[in-house]
């Protein structure tokens, strides 16, 4: 069994079951089904085959969700990327990944002549409508981009028929999710096609999903988060997802209430967000019966206040990109521990050790490691990073840990140097690399700082050649090849960067320096 088994499955036992609502329509999982193999026919009659990688430029839409288990569905490889990056960033992902087709939204249609001219390998482009000029813009097209490019339903439509489930192993790569990577360049981690359909089923059977849940899906469905905990896991039960394009506290409210959500799911940003919406009305929420939250810790004060105002019980979590992603959740049977990730979910096993691998005593910290059929294959096309993050079957995670007497996990640190901006991971030397660039930079040092809006934010100590560039212009540099969270929000311009006799740069002395 594979996710996409479980879609044709719920269409053939609830065909009238709705599937998702977005914008104020619904649609049933047999109108789903449909929708899927005839676009899996679609990519098919565009010469997409078993094994090709298509890079998915969407967010919050059916777009996504249609693509996702069509391309799924014909044994090729989906590859989320952020629609919000920069040309730099996409681009880097399009060339690494190899990618065959490219599936996007209409705003994104500039971007098609340029990825046409110097990725010819990129045989088809397939453009999401959501503007009534698109289909204008797209005839409008030249040379090979003209060629190439076809609308989201045009390709259905004009499909030759639907296409049947390939025959796929359960070990064949399904996904391949990038994560920012502390050399500075994103890594592929392949998810197979196992790997996703346990980690829906068992965290779906630890939140106790069902075909009545009805999930707000707010997190960018491109993120892992996301794709498991609002999207697979709610399918896979025959529940309702709940499609918000963006999240804004006011449509987030009157989505609850017309809607009638049972399970909200966020990373701390928005649950402050939500707490803080002054014409919020907390009843808009009084069909929740679980709040899940990840992609950051959680402030405890910040859990205790939404609890008590929403009158709804918050699970913090825990995962990442290489476990697809869920290895523990506060468990809804016994006691929430504040502060804590939880225990490890079901097939999931979770262990804190030492240097040499070693599990240390309870209460002592250590590096978290886990193991499970929800664990990545590798890295794409990197093997060395591969044996590197898994060993004897192990995913060593690089965050610091401690477990309790009952089994619940909690997270002393993370990956050395990390920042989470509003659940989002930065990574200092991919920011570092940029500023780099910058003709008068000598050097730079990017650090995070406690930002009370979105948990951290960015910080860069920067040395120039020449005092000849301002700090607005450094900004704007950064935006041109950033995307907006990894831009440094606040930069300091210093003489020197403090280092240790080796010449490595002493990063913990900035973060003392903003501490002071």
């Amino acid at each position: 069994m594979m996710l996409v088994h479980t879609v044709q499955q719920q269409a053939k036992q609830t065909p009238t079951k709705v599937a998702y609502h977005f914008q104020g329509q619904d649609v049933t999982y047999e109108a789903l089904e449909q929708s899927v193999s005839r676009f899996a026919q679609g990519l098919q009659d565009l010469g997409i085959q078993k094994g090709d990688n298509v890079a998915l430029l969407l967010g919050n839409t059916p777009h996504f969700i249609i693509s996702l288990y069509a391309i799924m569905r014909i044994g090729a490889t989906a590859v989320p990327v952020n629609p919000t990056y920069t040309k730099d960033e996409i681009s880097y992902i399009l060339q690494n990944a190899q990618v065959k087709g490219i599936v996007a939204l209409d705003l994104l249609l500039p971007l098609v002549e340029v990825v046409a001219e110097h990725f010819p390998t990129v045989e088809a482009f397939i453009i999401c409508e959501t503007t009534p000029q698109v289909a204008e813009q797209v005839a409008a097209l030249q040379g090979a981009a003209k060629a190439k490019t076809k609308l989201f339903q045009q390709v259905v439509a004009q499909a030759s028929g639907s296409a049947e489930i390939a025959d796929i192993h359960r070990d064949d790569t399904a996904v391949i999710l990038y994560t920012s990577g502390t050399t500075g360049q994103p890594k592929g981690a392949m998810l197979t096609h196992n790997n996703l359909y346990c980690n829906a089923r068992d965290i779906g059977v630890y939140l106790n999903m069902d075909e009545h849940d009805r999930v707000i899906a707010t997190l960018p469905v491109f993120h892992v988060f996301a794709l498991t905990v609002v999207v697979n896991a709610p399918l896979m039960k025959g529940a309702t997802v709940l499609l918000a394009p963006r999240f804004s506290p006011a449509e987030i409210y009157a989505l609850a209430k017309t809607e009638k959500a049972t399970i909200f799911a966020g990373v701390p940003t928005m649950f402050n967000f939500l707490l803080q919406f002054k014409d919020g009305d907390p009843k808009d929420f009084k069909h929740l019966r679980l709040a899940i939250s990840g992609g950051a810790s959680l402030p405890v004060a910040l859990l205790h206040a939404f609890e008590q105002q929403f009158n709804v019980r918050i699970s913090e979590g825990y995962g990442l990109s290489e476990a697809s992603p869920v290895t523990c959740f506060n468990p809804l049977d016994r006691e929430r521990k504040a502060g804590s990730i939880g225990t490890s979910i079901p097939n999931v096993e979770n262990k804190v050790v030492d240097e040499y691998g070693q599990e240390v005593p309870i209460g002592e910290v250590g590096e978290l490691i886990v193991r499970g059929p929800n664990v990545m294959k590798g890295y794409y096309k990197m093997p060395d990073e591969t044996a590197l993050a898994i060993r004897d079957g192990w995913l060593y995670t690089g965050d610091l840990a401690r477990r309790d007497e009952d089994g619940y996990f909690f997270i002393v640190d993370r990956k050395k140097d990390l920042i989470i901006v509003g659940g989002f991971n930065v990574y200092p030397r991919e920011v570092e690399e940029v500023l780099y660039t910058h003709p008068n930079v000598v050097e730079a040092a990017v650090v995070g700082f406690p930002d009370q809006t979105f948990g951290e934010a960015v910080h860069a100590f920067i040395v120039l050649k020449e005092p000849t560039t301002s700090i607005e212009e450094i900004q704007a540099f950064c935006r041109e090849h950033l995307v907006k969270y990894k831009v440094p929000t606040t930069i300091e311009l210093i003489d020197e960067l403090p280092k240790n006799s080796t010449g490595k740069i002493l990063r913990r002395s900035f973060k003392e320096r903003i501490e002071q």
